[in-house]
């Protein structure tokens, strides 16, 4: 238990941080897995993709996942469709 001030007030807060970091990076995750299963389905629409890099991106502007990681998710997504499109 902390002691000090300062430390009691750091534990509040990332506590509140980790929740809204497991809540955001759960809608990743949610997000990601709708857009995969929708192009294995055969659905290619702009809409899918649209909103999965929305999340994506998102995302790597809250500091969940980084600049690269997003890059990549976002790639492998346009491949996907992609290959389905063909």
């Amino acid at each position: 238990m902390a002691n000090i001030r300062s430390a009691e007030k750091q534990r509040r807060q990332a506590a509140k941080a980790q929740v809204r970091n497991r809540t955001a990076k759960s809608r990743l995750k949610s997000a990601l897995k709708k857009a995969r299963t929708a192009i294995a389905g055969g659905d290619t629409g702009i809409n899918i993709l649209r909103n999965g890099y929305s999340e994506i991106d998102k995302a790597a502007r809250r500091g969940l996942i980084k600049n690269n990681t997003a890059d990549r998710y976002k790639s492998r997504l346009a491949a996907a469709a992609k290959r389905i499109a063909k």
